[in-house]
C-alpha cells in the first residue's frame, strides 16, 4: 500500500504520453517522476501530486508536441551556427584537432589510394568499346587424366571460324602474340614492341585513330604506330606514308597513328600493329602447320545476337574434327571455347580445366583492406571523441535546458564530424598526390587522381558524407544522451554498461589491427621466401638480351667472340626462350619400357652447347653438352622430374624417341641429368 503512494497520478501520465514528442518523453519523465519522490519527501503526497500535474500542463507547449514542427526555423542560421560552433572547438583544442584529423587523414588516404586500384582494376579493357563482346579463342586437353588450359591455337584455326562458323562472328583474327621487333627509319633504330594481327583487328578493337582509319592494315606492308612510336620515329613530321624498316629487312608504309593505349588494357605497351600476313610471309614454317602445332592467339568479336556460351558450344570440336586421324592427339580431346574479353584479366587462372579466379582476389582483398583501414580511422575518431565526453557535457545539458532538442544536437555533433572528416578529406588528397608516384611504382600502374572529372568529386562527396556518418554516429547518439539533471549534478551515466560501447569499439579496433599487422608480416616472409627459395641454376649476373633481328643469323660465333673479348663477360649462350619462360611443349616422346597409357608431354628448350654452363645448371647425374662430342646434337639433358617420370634407375644413355608431329622421328640419348628450375612464376 505504501508503494502505490509513490507512484505519480495515472491519469496524468497517461496525457503526458500522449502528447510529447518522443525524443523527449524518456527525459522529460524521468525529470518529472525524480520531482515528484523528492516532493513527497520534502512536503506531502497531495502538494507532489499536484506539482506534477501542473507540470505536465507546463509542457504542453509547441515545441513539445509530438506532431508540432518548428516551421519558422531559419535552417540556414542554424546549420550556420553548427559549423561556426565546429570550427571553434577545432581551433580551440589544436592538439586534439591534429590528432583527429591526422588520424583520419591517413585512413581516408589508404581508403582513396585503394579505391583508385580498384577502379582501375574493375575498369581493364573498358576502353575498348565492344569489349563484352570481344572474347579470346582458348584450348583445352586432358593429359594423364588432368586437363589443361591454353591460349595458343593452330594456324588454320582463325579461317576455319570464319568459313564454317561465320554467322556467329563478326570478326574471327589470327594473331602473332605481341613481343619486341626492331624498327628503323634512316640511321635511327630502336626496338618497339608490336604485334602482328589481321586488318579487322583495328575495328574489333576500336582504336582511337589520330591519322588514318580501321582499314589501315588492309595492305600486306602497312604499319600502323602508336602516337609516341612515331613522335620519337618522326618527331612533329607527318608519319604517314613514310616508309620503315622492319628486322632490317622488309619496308613497311605507316598507314595510321593511334593514341597511345591506356596501361590498364590487355594490349597496353604495344608501340605498333603491322599485318599478320606479313609475319606469315616471313615465316613461312607455319604455314604448313597443320591444326596439331599451337603458337598464335585467335581473337573473335560476336555477332550482337550470339552470347559467348552460344558460339563456344557450337565450335568445342573445331579441332577434334581435324586430328581424328591421329589416335594419340585425339586421346587429348581437345575443346575449344571463348574466353570473354572482360574476365581476361581478372579470370585467367585454370586448375584442371576449372576457372578458379585469379587477380579478382586481390582486388576483393585489397577492397576489404581499405575499408577496414578507414573503419580503423573512425573508430579511433569515436574513442577520441567519446573520450572528452566529460567537457562536452555540460554543453549538453544547458543546450538541453534552454530548449535545445535532442535531434539539434545530433545535427551539431554531426556537423562537427563533417568538418573534420573534410578537413581530413583535403589532407589525405595531398597525402595521395605526394606518394601516387611512389604507389605506382610499387603496384606498376600508371593511376593518376582524375581531378577534371565530375563523378570523381560527386564520389569524394558521398565518401566524406559516408565517412562522416560513421566517424560520428557514435559520438552525436552517446553525447545527446544525457541528461540535463544528471550532467549538472556532475553525474554523466550511471550502471555498468554505460561503458561498454567504447570497450567494444577498442577490441575492435585491436582486432583489425593485430590482423593487418599478422596478414602484412605472412605476406612479406611469403615474398622474402619466393625472392630466396632455390631456382636450379645462379642469377648472379645473368643477362638476357633478345635477338630481334635476322642479322645475327650465321653470326653468332663472331658475336659471342667479341662479347668475351670486352673482359666483361665469361660466357655466352643461346636459347629458344628465355630461361624465365617455357614457350615450348611437345608430345610424341617414347623409351624404353614407357607405359603405353600415359602420353607424355615435356617443355622443351632448344639451347647451345655454353646454355649450362652460362647460366650454372646444377647436374644431379650425368654431363653437360661439349664442343667436343659431335655426337651431342642428337642428345637431351632432362630435369629430376623427368628423369622421375620415365622411370629410369640409371637414366644416363638410356635413349628417347620423339616425334613431334612437325618434324621426324628421332633418337636421342640422355647425356645428363640436372635440378628442377623454377623457370615460370616463382610463387
Amino acid at each position: 500500500m505504501k508503494a502505490n503512494r509513490t507512484i505519480p497520478p495515472k491519469l496524468a501520465k497517461q496525457l503526458l504520453r500522449r502528447f510529447l514528442r518522443d525524443d523527449l518523453a524518456e527525459e522529460v519523465q524521468g525529470d518529472l517522476e525524480e520531482k515528484f519522490n523528492a516532493t513527497i519527501k520534502s512536503k506531502s503526497l497531495f502538494k507532489a501530486k499536484l506539482n506534477y500535474w501542473y507540470q505536465v500542463f507546463n509542457y504542453m507547449r509547441p515545441f513539445a508536441f509530438s506532431k508540432y514542427k518548428l516551421s519558422n526555423i531559419n535552417h540556414y542560421d542554424m546549420f550556420q551556427n553548427y559549423f561556426k560552433v565546429g570550427l571553434r572547438n577545432l581551433f580551440r583544442n589544436k592538439a586534439y584537432s591534429f590528432i583527429n584529423i591526422s588520424g583520419l587523414a591517413v585512413g581516408m588516404a589508404v581508403a582513396i589510394m585503394i579505391g583508385l586500384w580498384v577502379y582501375d582494376e574493375l575498369s581493364y579493357n573498358k576502353y575498348h568499346k565492344n569489349y563484352d563482346r570481344i572474347g579470346r579463342v582458348m584450348r583445352q586437353g586432358t593429359l594423364n587424366g588432368i586437363t589443361g588450359t591454353t591460349t595458343y591455337e593452330p594456324y588454320p584455326l582463325a579461317e576455319e571460324l570464319r568459313t564454317k562458323f561465320g554467322g556467329n562472328f563478326k570478326h574471327a583474327l589470327s594473331a602473332w602474340p605481341a613481343g619486341d621487333h626492331i624498327l628503323s627509319v634512316g640511321e635511327k633504330a630502336m626496338t618497339k614492341k608490336g604485334s602482328f594481327i589481321e586488318s579487322g583487328a583495328l575495328e574489333m578493337l576500336t582504336l582511337d585513330m589520330k591519322n588514318g582509319n580501321w582499314s589501315a592494315l588492309k595492305d600486306p606492308h602497312s604499319i600502323i604506330l602508336s602516337s609516341s612510336l612515331a613522335k620519337a620515329m618522326f618527331g612533329n613530321e607527318d608519319p604517314v606514308g613514310q616508309l620503315i624498316r622492319l628486322w632490317n629487312s622488309q619496308d613497311v608504309k605507316v598507314t595510321g597513328v593511334y593514341e597511345d593505349l591506356p596501361a590498364n588494357t590487355h594490349f597496353t605497351g604495344v608501340d605498333f600493329f603491322a599485318p599478320f600476313e606479313l609475319f606469315a610471309s616471313v615465316n613461312p614454317w607455319m604455314i604448313n602447320q597443320g591444326f596439331k602445332n599451337n603458337f598464335l592467339d585467335v581473337y573473335v568479336e560476336l555477332q550482337p545476337n550470339i552470347t559467348f556460351e552460344q558460339a563456344s558450344e557450337q565450335i568445342k570440336d573445331a579441332i577434334l574434327n581435324h586430328v581424328s586421324d591421329d589416335k594419340e592427339f585425339a586421346a587429348v580431346n581437345p575443346q575449344i571455347f571463348i574466353h570473354p574479353m572482360k574476365k581476361w584479366h581478372h579470370y585467367s587462372e585454370w586448375k584442371n580445366g576449372v576457372n578458379t579466379g585469379g587477380l579478382i582476389q586481390f582486388v576483393w582483398l585489397f577492397g576489404i583492406v581499405g575499408i577496414f583501414v578507414l573503419l580503423l580511422a573512425c573508430i579511433n575518431f569515436m574513442n577520441l571523441s567519446t573520450a572528452r565526453a566529460e567537457r562536452r557535457a555540460k554543453e549538453v545539458g544547458i543546450r538541453k535546458t534552454v530548449g535545445s532538442i535532442r535531434k539539434q544536437l545530433v545535427g551539431q555533433f554531426f556537423t562537427e564530424s563533417f568538418v573534420v572528416v573534410l578537413f581530413a578529406f583535403i589532407f589525405s588528397v595531398a597525402l595521395v598526390a605526394g606518394t601516387l608516384n611512389w604507389f605506382n611504382e610499387l603496384s606498376g600502374k600508371h593511376i593518376a587522381i582524375p581531378a577534371s572529372r565530375p563523378e570523381f568529386w560527386m564520389i569524394s562527396l558521398v565518401f566524406i558524407i559516408i565517412t562522416s556518418l560513421l566517424a560520428g554516429s557514435y559520438p552525436a547518439f552517446y553525447l545527446s544522451s544525457f541528461q540535463p539533471v544528471k550532467v549538472l549534478k556532475g553525474v554523466l551515466r550511471s550502471g555498468r554498461l554505460a561503458s561498454l560501447p567504447r570497450k567494444i569499439l577498442v577490441v575492435i579496433q585491436f582486432t583489425v589491427s593485430v590482423t593487418l599487422v599478422i596478414g602484412t608480416i605472412v605476406v612479406y616472409n611469403q615474398i622474402q621466401h619466393t625472392k630466396n627459395r632455390p631456382v636450379g641454376y645462379d642469377r648472379n649476373g645473368l643477362v638476357m638480351i633478345p635477338l630481334n633481328s635476322p642479322d645475327y643469323s650465321g653470326k653468332l660465333e663472331a658475336l659471342q667472340n667479341d662479347l668475351k673479348n670486352t673482359g666483361y663477360i665469361e660466357n655466352v649462350a643461346l636459347s629458344q626462350s628465355p630461361v624465365t619462360g617455357i614457350w615450348s611443349s611437345n608430345g610424341g616422346f617414347d623409351w624404353r619400357d614407357k607405359d603405353p597409357a600415359l602420353q607424355a608431354e615435356f617443355a622443351t628448350l632448344g639451347v647451345s652447347h655454353e646454355y649450362g654452363k652460362t647460366v650454372g645448371w646444377q647436374f644431379v647425374d650425368g654431363r653437360d653438352f661439349s664442343l667436343k662430342h659431335a655426337s651431342d646434337s642428337a642428345t637431351f639433358i632432362i630435369n629430376e622430374t623427368a628423369a622421375h617420370l620415365m622411370n629410369f634407375d640409371n637414366p644416363i644413355d638410356e635413349i628417347v624417341t620423339w616425334s613431334p608431329g612437325w618434324r621426324e622421328k628421332g633418337s636421342f640419348k640422355i647425356l645428363g641429368v640436372i635440378k628442377d628450375m623454377v623457370m615460370r612464376s616463382p610463387f
